[in-house]
């Protein structure tokens, strides 16, 4: 499966979370980081839903970019 995954900058580090997956967040100190942790959180949220007999959603989340005129 692939889920789309939102990286933000914070004041002192880069926070990640997964759209489709509520409470799937993660968190680095640079931006490659926060990507390999949140790749672990997801695989670690979707063992906790089978785990617990939870139908895991399937992807649905877009992410697109908009250019805008500067």
């Amino acid at each position: 499966m692939r889920y789309a995954i939102v990286i933000e900058k914070a004041e002192g580090n880069f926070s990640a979370y997964v759209p489709d997956l509520p409470g799937c967040v993660a968190t680095g100190t640079t931006a490659d980081e926060v990507e390999s942790q949140i790749r672990e959180a997801i695989e670690f949220h979707l063992d906790g839903m089978r785990e617990d007999g939870v139908t895991i959603p399937q992807p649905a989340s877009r992410v697109e970019y908009i250019e805008i005129p500067a």
